[in-house]
């Protein structure tokens, strides 16, 4: 029996930077690589999904007066720190909103297509997570 007793050399690690969630933006691509990248309101060119954080202060910083939908991919909505309100605009006409209270540590799964709006309890840290492919925002009038 033989053995190679040579040895071969362990390649240095890449250092793995930190990553300023309120700054950029992760992007899962459909391939399994995560890139930090500038957050996008549009779909990102290399179809990934996008996750990032966002420190607000005002219910104009969460655009309260838009509902938002995403058509491609469901929504993970998170409240890190603080407390937010998700609502979902109602399905079917003359029914009221569907509120889903997110208290710092909670998050919510908004169905893929479904118009949904946030607005503030307190200032807050939120993340989200989902595909940004055709998102559409639509101003929210009195009746909903």
């Amino acid at each position: 029996m033989t053995t190679d007793s040579t040895v071969m050399p362990v390649p240095s690690a890449s250092p793995v930077p930190p990553v300023d969630l309120f700054a950029a933006a992760l992007h899962v691509l459909p391939d399994g690589r995560v890139r930090a990248a500038e957050r996008r309101m549009a779909a990102s060119p290399d179809g990934g999904w996008q996750i990032a954080a966002f420190h607000v202060e005002t219910d104009a910083d969460v655009h309260a007066d838009h509902w938002e939908m995403h058509p491609a991919a469901d929504e993970v909505v998170c409240c890190l720190a603080g407390g937010a309100r998700l609502y979902l605009r109602p399905t079917e006409p003359g029914t009221p909103e569907q509120l889903v209270p997110l208290p710092a540590g909670h998050a919510a799964i908004v169905p893929r297509g479904r118009w949904h709006r946030l607005a503030l309890d307190a200032p807050s840290d939120l993340m989200s997570m989902t595909l940004r492919e055709g998102t559409l925002l639509e101003r929210r009038t009195e009746a909903g």
